[in-house]
């Protein structure tokens, strides 16, 4: 089933199945034991805390739904974004190994800092990820550069700066800043950090998403209701936050796991037109969504792995749609309490809306007054300058919020 409306655009995939078993490959790219070590040691790090699963009751009501509950990220790590649990137990990760092959172990602390001094790591990012992968880099020691592509905000590029990353704005769109982070890696002997994967890199990504996967693990333990969740919207770019929850509920629940609908940028529709089209699928252009950590053309191999037969449907939402869920959140417009939400965290929340009046696509997510939502509000204010000028006032200013 294909739909649309003036805000977003619907199709099922035909691939998934809850049928379907979360087999050797999906294994290959996540599984419980790397989970398990990934989890011990992002909560061994100091200032882990968990992040508030907030219930938004009133929204709920307007949605038509059971019950909805919004893991809000904002406060992860002081880093403004969930992305603070993947690139840096990636960095740490990649530390951890080079430093094998070399014979110091990290329990030689002098030695390891001493090691760590001479690695330089590296990735292209839309803003969060890069700030994280700086962040892990300072904390451990070593040499960090971040690619920014040419539409990434100067607040962004800032924040990043703030970890003692050197950055670099390259010409062109997101991916065309990540061809050249790895070209730039592979002449200076630079280890690249990403969250996408692609042909002949898949084990640093797969560390990035074994820690965001602690995500969804928390949402789970905080659930409140009697019952699990049996719609989960989750926003993509290149998808690996998507696949990583999906992963973990998966593992968890079997043929019993949530329906996963995924929330897209229209205007960076890679996750659309790869369900549509039934295998992975690239979109061009410029790629100017306002969702800027959501702007991706190509999609990661890895999250294809998990998500072709796991992604139940897609849902593409405009720019509009997302700063109308900044809006919403921010005034409590249904009379949950005021929460700041970044442009790229609202989009899984504002997929359900956008979908809430419509009967058939209701009926095909089987969405009715009985079911039990969770989403994740992936960033606070990570840019407060451009928060500000969307919704009308400063984060600061949003009671209960923040930045």
């Amino acid at each position: 089933m294909t739909g649309s409306a003036d805000d977003y655009s619907f199709c099922a995939n035909p691939l998934a199945s809850k049928a379907a078993r979360y087999g050797p490959e999906q294994e290959e790219v996540l599984n419980a034991p790397a989970f398990d070590r990934a989890r011990k040691t992002i909560e061994s790090w100091p200032g882990y805390g968990l992040t508030p699963l907030v219930p938004l009751s009133g929204i709920a009501r307007e949605a038509g739904v059971g019950a909805l509950h919004y893991k809000d990220e904002a406060s992860r790590f002081g880093l403004g974004s969930f992305k603070a649990l993947g690139g840096a137990y990636a960095v740490w990760q990649v530390l951890l190994r080079e430093a094998d092959r070399k014979g110091i172990s990290s329990s030689d602390r002098e030695a390891f800092a001493q090691f760590a001094k001479t690695m330089t790591v590296c990735c292209a990012t839309d803003g969060n990820h890069g700030r994280s992968v700086a962040w892990g880099a300072q904390t451990f020691g070593c040499n960090c550069v971040i690619f920014i592509h040419a539409t990434v905000s100067e607040g962004r590029k800032q924040a990043i700066e703030k970890y003692g990353a050197r950055v670099v704005r390259c010409a062109g769109n997101y991916d065309d800043s990540v061809r050249e982070a790895q070209a730039t890696a592979d002449r200076e002997g630079w280890i690249v950090v990403s969250d996408t994967s692609y042909e002949g890199y898949r084990d640093i990504p797969k560390d990035v998403m074994q820690g965001y996967e602690l995500m969804a693990a928390e949402a789970l333990e905080q659930w409140p209701e009697a019952a699990p969740p049996s719609h989960i919207f989750l926003q993509t770019g290149v998808g690996g936050m998507a696949a990583a929850v999906t992963a973990y509920f998966w593992r968890r629940f079997g043929s019993a796991r949530p329906t996963i609908i995924l929330a897209d940028p229209l205007k960076s529709a890679c996750w659309l037109e790869t369900i549509r089209s039934g295998e992975p699928t690239a979109v061009e252009g410029d790629l100017d969504t306002l969702m800027a950590g959501l702007a991706c053309g190509e999609i990661s191999d890895l999250a294809w792995t998990i998500l072709k037969h796991s992604a139940d449907a897609v849902i593409g939402l405009s720019d509009e749609a997302a700063v109308d869920g900044m809006r919403l959140l921010a005034e409590g417009r249904y009379g949950d309490a005021p929460l700041v939400a970044g442009e790229s965290a609202v989009a899984g929340l504002m997929a359900l809306m956008l979908v809430a009046n419509d009967a058939g696509t209701r009926t095909a997510l089987q969405l009715d007054e009985t079911s039990r939502v969770l989403v994740f509000g992936t960033e606070g204010a990570t840019d407060p300058e451009l928060y500000a000028q969307l919704v009308g006032r400063a984060p600061g200013e949003v009671a209960g919020g923040a930045a």
